[in-house]
């Protein structure tokens, strides 16, 4: 039988935390500068962001890797989140858990209980026997000891309002409402946030450039494009028109020399490598300004 009383808790949860959304708004409002600092000129230092944590050191998508991310220098944890058939909210990259955990499935098909008694370490290395899947609420957890680094939260797949909801909650529920920006390549995800809090800094991924990038994102209300090197190699003028209307541009996934040294030299204002603690060395090494 529903408890009434957890019933009226949880309802009054979420009214407070609309009202707080929807009784302060522009209080976090986003931009790009106040996310990712002054937008690059050419050559300028790009910021990093690790790409599902450190994965030179740790299995990906774990807090071990995001952990090693902030030791490495990283200025943003990239990572990625899925649904579990219960409907929460879980760190993982592929559709299914059978590349990095002990087990099989659709991680929209298993339930949280399921997913958090896999073992996601020991197809890494052994040392890491027992490393659970993270939560979405235990990533918040961590990012709150790390107060120098940004999320960014790749929402896979489609995400209703209703959905993204319990995200935004957890964001203002520890004071993070500055330190998280939302990025997927589904303009219906970026829109069912919008949605739920028009503040929060949200990014379109797309492997290939729209014809008017600038239009796209002030279309969808966002803070920067992130995109891959060919994109821009095909649109030169991308980075310059977005910088224009003081949008930014991110570049993924960037793990060679030749390519920082190209992303630098278009003046784009992050990249997201899967060797964030090489990258930073290097941009120290090179880069000026820095």
């Amino acid at each position: 039988m529903t408890n009434p009383l957890r019933v009226a808790a949880a309802v009054l949860a979420t009214v407070a935390t609309v009202l707080v959304i929807v009784l302060t708004p522009g209080k976090w409002s986003a931009s790009a500068a106040h996310l990712m600092g002054p937008l690059r000129q050419p050559g300028e230092a790009a910021f990093i962001a690790a790409h599902r944590g450190d994965r030179a050191d740790a299995p990906e998508n774990t807090l071990p890797a995001f952990a090693a991310a902030v030791t490495s220098g990283s200025d943003f944890l990239e990572t990625d989140v899925q649904l579990t058939s219960d409907g929460y909210a879980v760190l993982m990259h592929d559709d299914t858990v059978d590349r990095t955990t002990d087990g099989s499935g659709a991680v929209s098909d298993l339930t949280l209980e399921q997913i958090s008694a896999l073992d996601a370490g020991s197809w890494y290395d052994p040392a890491f026997a027992g490393t659970r899947v993270p939560t979405y609420n235990a990533f918040l957890d961590l990012l709150v000891t790390f107060p120098e680094v940004t999320a960014l939260i790749e929402l896979k797949s489609t995400w209703t309002t209703a959905q993204v909801i319990p995200l935004v909650r957890g964001i203002y529920y520890r004071g993070l409402q500055d330190r998280v920006v939302f990025a997927s390549f589904s303009p219906r995800s970026l829109t069912a946030l919008q949605e739920a809090d028009p503040t929060l800094p949200r990014v379109l991924i797309r492997q290939v450039l729209p014809h008017d990038p600038v239009a796209v994102a002030e279309r969808y209300g966002l803070i920067a494009l992130m995109t891959r090197p060919s994109a821009l190699e095909a649109q030169p003028d991308a980075v310059a028109a977005m910088h224009d209307a003081g949008l930014g541009i991110l570049l993924y996934t960037l793990n060679s020399e030749d390519r920082w040294g190209e992303a630098l030299g278009w003046g784009v204002d992050g990249i997201v490598t899967d060797m964030p603690s090489t990258l930073d060395a290097w941009i120290a090494d090179t880069a000026p300004g820095t």
